[in-house]
C-alpha cells in the first residue's frame, strides 16, 4: 500500500517500470484515495513469468490477483501504457472488479499492427539497453541526461532508480526487469486488440499527450480506444507525452480524481 485514505485505487505501471516509480503520482492520489500499487511480473520486486511467458494475458491476471487482495468493495483502477491495458483485460475476465478507470495511453491496438516480424522497434530497443551500472547514483546521473527517462520529474527518476536495480554481490546493480524480459514484454503488446474493446463496459476516460516522441506514438491511438468502449471518453494533456504521469505526476492526478471521484 502506497498510503492515503478514501476509497480504494490500484495504479498498474508501464513497461519496464514497477509500482513505486509512480510514488510522486501516489502521492497526489492519496489525498482522495486509499492507493495501492503493483509489480507485474518480471518487473521491480516480482518474480519472473511462469515458464518467461510474458503474454498480456497474464499481465491482466496479476492485476486480477491484486484486485482480489484487495478486498475493496470499491475499487478504481489508474493505468499507464500496459497498465491500462492490463486493466481492461482483467475487468474483461471479471466485469465489475472496478468501479472506473483512468487510461493514460493504454496499448490497445489495431489487430495485427505488431504481426510483422520486427515490426516491434521498442523490444529491438528493450534489448539493447544497458543492464549493469557501478551503482544507483550512476545510472540516475545517465539517465537525468538522456531520452526517454531525462522528461521524468526528478523525483518520479528518482524513484525509478531506487525501485528498478537489484544489487550484486561485487556492489554494482542491474535492472530488476531484464532487458530481455521488458523485450519480451513489448513483443506481447497485441494483447487487447482494439476491436475487443467494445466487450468492456467499465466506465473509464482515456487520456493522452499531444506531444508524440520516438518512444511512443500510443497517444495517436487513445482517442479511437476511447470511441471503442462503450462508456469512455478522451481527455488530452497539452505538452506532456507519453512518459505524462511520470511527467508532470500533479496534473496528471488531479485529472485523474476529476475523472474517477467526480465524473
Amino acid at each position: 500500500m502506497m498510503g492515503g485514505s478514501g476509497p480504494d485505487l490500484l495504479i498498474c505501471h508501464a513497461t519496464g517500470f514497477h509500482g513505486p516509480a509512480y510514488r510522486p503520482l501516489a502521492q497526489y492520489l492519496a489525498e482522495r484515495f486509499t492507493v495501492w500499487a503493483l509489480d507485474f511480473r518480471g518487473h521491480g520486486s516480482s518474480g519472473p513469468a511462469p515458464g518467461d511467458d510474458y503474454a498480456w494475458s497474464g499481465m491482466g491476471a496479476d492485476v486480477a490477483a491484486c484486485a482480489a487482495a484487495v478486498g475493496a468493495e470499491r475499487l478504481y483502477g489508474f493505468g499507464h501504457s500496459m497498465g491500462g491495458a492490463a486493466l481492461l483485460l482483467a475487468e474483461r475476465s471479471r466485469p465489475g472488479t472496478f468501479e472506473r478507470l483512468f487510461l493514460y495511453e493504454p496499448i490497445v491496438l489495431p489487430r495485427g499492427f505488431f504481426d510483422q516480424p520486427g515490426n516491434n522497434p521498442l523490444s529491438a530497443g528493450a534489448r539493447n539497453r544497458r543492464e549493469v551500472f557501478g551503482s544507483r547514483a550512476e545510472a540516475l546521473a545517465r539517465y537525468s541526461n538522456r531520452s526517454p527517462l531525462a522528461v521524468m520529474r526528478a523525483d518520479a527518476l528518482a524513484a525509478y532508480v531506487e525501485g528498478g536495480f537489484v544489487d550484486l554481490p561485487d556492489g554494482r546493480v542491474r535492472l530488476a526487469c531484464s532487458a530481455e524480459t521488458e523485450a519480451r514484454t513489448f513483443e506481447a503488446s497485441g494483447g487487447l486488440p482494439t476491436e475487443e474493446a467494445s466487450a468492456i463496459s467499465v466506465p473509464a476516460t482515456v487520456a493522452a499527450g499531444t506531444v508524440i516522441t520516438g518512444v511512443s506514438n500510443a497517444g495517436v491511438f487513445a482517442s479511437a480506444i476511447a470511441e471503442a468502449l462503450p462508456q469512455a471518453r478522451f481527455l488530452s494533456f497539452e505538452d506532456l507525452g507519453h512518459f505524462g504521469p511520470l511527467e508532470a505526476p500533479g496534473v496528471v492526478a488531479a485529472a485523474a480524481v476529476r475523472e474517477l471521484l467526480d465524473g
